[in-house]
């Protein structure tokens, strides 16, 4: 049975006081991610690499609690390898078999926002691998947050078959027009894979 946070659902969801990080151990990445296996096989065994090269740099990981997808992949490839993975759940989904049985620790909260603030609170890192609306969500609300100072940790892409390239030419046209800073366009950074994304994590110093 997991830890229920009510707490964290009466806090404002922009509050500052959820940007910083718990210090409670190992530094921790939060890994936004698909709950789906995608179709090319590449996808899965960039998740399964990279909870491998967090375990190996002896970081925690924090995600949203899900045994399936790349959620699972990345979960399941982290507990083998010895690091401590907390999942965070929405009471809506904790009932059901998405709900990872295995994790180090299972945390449920009232409402997806919560679950976004909890997942921001425990972090020192973001890590986005493929993924659809759901992790779209979460990319584009982490990298405004640090684009309104409130918080300084790095939001990082995973580049798989270059499955974030039309993002990325996007946002370039989003500078051209005028809507976005190119100082703020450099607030998303972006890996090649697994193993560079938590080489530039060790290297932040976050």
């Amino acid at each position: 049975m997991g830890t229920v946070f009510d707490e964290v659902s009466e806090l404002p969801r922009y509050a500052v006081s959820t940007m910083t990080a718990e210090k409670d151990g190992a530094r921790k990445v939060a890994v936004y991610c698909g709950s789906a296996d995608g179709v090319d096989p590449a996808y899965m065994a960039e998740a399964r690499a990279l909870g491998t090269a967090i375990a190996e740099a002896g970081l925690g990981m924090v995600y949203g609690g899900a045994s399936v997808g790349l959620m699972g992949a990345v979960a399941d490839a982290a507990l083998a390898g010895g690091a401590e993975v907390i999942g965070v759940l929405p009471e809506m989904l904790a009932g059901s078999e998405i709900a990872h049985t295995g994790l180090t620790r299972l945390e449920t909260v009232k409402t997806m926002h919560a679950r976004k603030a909890r997942m921001v609170h425990l972090a020192d890192a973001f890590l986005i691998l493929p993924g659809g609306y759901g992790t779209l969500d979460e990319l584009m609300e982490i990298v405004t947050w640090k684009q309104l100072q409130l918080h300084g940790k790095p939001c990082i892409l995973i580049n798989t078959k270059n499955y974030w390239d039309v993002l990325l030419e996007f946002l370039d046209m989003a500078v051209e027009a005028g809507f976005l800073k190119s100082e703020n366009r450099g607030l998303l950074e972006v890996a090649r894979n697994a193993e560079e994304a938590v080489s530039m994590v060790e290297s932040s110093g976050t």
